[in-house]
């Protein structure tokens, strides 16, 4: 006698194709959530560079101006000061934890699967 498994799959090959691809659109939507997630946290590390590099050139700028004019204003430390703002928000919204579970529904499905085929076997 074979597995029930093997028979379906001789008798009704179709359910079995209806299987996989449903398998496979719940696997494509899982990963671009994921993949979603990932290009918004290397946006954001980018842009944390980028502000980094604007912050030191910025502040440099302010050092040598109030050195060379001997002069103190407040936009040489507000402007600076306004993009390391930016930069910190920048960094914590990178360091932002990725979701802890990945694939959760997939998982869930195969170990459905699972117990379902164990139960006929």
């Amino acid at each position: 006698m074979l597995h029930p498994l093997f028979s379906t799959l001789i008798q009704r090959p179709d359910l079995i194709v209806d299987h996989v691809s449903a398998y496979a659109a719940l696997f494509h939507q899982e990963a671009s959530s994921a993949g979603s997630e990932l290009l918004i946290r290397t946006v954001n590390w980018v842009l944390a560079v980028l502000l980094a590099s604007v912050f030191l050139g910025l502040t440099g700028v302010a050092l040598m101006l109030g050195l060379m004019q001997n002069n103190f204003h407040w936009v040489l430390v507000v402007v600076p000061g306004f993009v390391l703002v930016l930069l910190l928000i920048a960094i914590v919204r990178a360091k932002k934890p990725l979701q802890s579970e990945r694939f959760p529904e997939l998982k869930a499905q195969i170990d459905t699967d699972a117990r379902a085929l164990r139960m006929v076997a």
